[in-house]
């Protein structure tokens, strides 16, 4: 079951009976409790929510923890089917969006999510080391809000994601 669907499914259960258990809303869903559990989780969180997309997390492990320390709250994609699948689950406020990753490469995650009305609005901040004039006016040419080069400053990438943020909410 989708999980974006899921989430309007459990709402749409709380709203009809607000006494309602998690065992209850999984039997009703036909789904797990732990599901269930984790839907409610991620929707009552009220922190600004990252995405971060590549296939080397490892070297932007730091990057998780820098924004988390700063508040954020950080999920990872590891290729282009999963980010979009993350998108459609956890609705982030902005997308570190890698360009070399597995599956589907990072302008078609970004053609794929502009072209979506429901997820258009969403910043993407490209974060590649392909630094070539052209990789970045693809990028920007199909949407993206920004685009950063590896490696990069971490104060300076801080300061474009709170940018990108002011702007989607102004």
């Amino acid at each position: 079951m989708h999980t974006e669907k899921t989430s309007g499914k459990i709402l749409s259960l709380l709203e009809e009976n607000p006494g309602i258990t998690t065992k209850e809303i999984a039997e009703n869903l036909s789904i797990s409790e732990s599901l269930v559990k984790e839907a409610l989780k991620s929707m009552s969180d009220t922190r600004q929510k990252v995405l971060i997309v590549d296939d080397e997390m490892d070297a932007l492990l730091s990057l998780k923890i820098a924004l988390e320390a700063e508040g954020y709250n950080v999920s990872e994609a590891k290729d282009g089917y999963e980010a979009i699948e993350k998108v459609y689950s956890e609705i982030p406020d902005v997308i570190l969006l890698d360009l070399m990753i597995p599956e589907m490469d990072g302008f078609e995650v970004c053609k794929h999510l502009k072209l979506d009305p429901m997820y258009s609005h969403i910043p993407i901040i490209m974060l590649t080391a392909r630094g070539q004039v052209t990789d970045k006016v693809e990028g920007i040419e199909l949407g993206a809000d920004d685009y950063v080069t590896k490696p990069f400053n971490l104060k300076e990438l801080k300061a474009r994601i709170k940018m990108v943020l002011r702007r989607s909410q102004g």
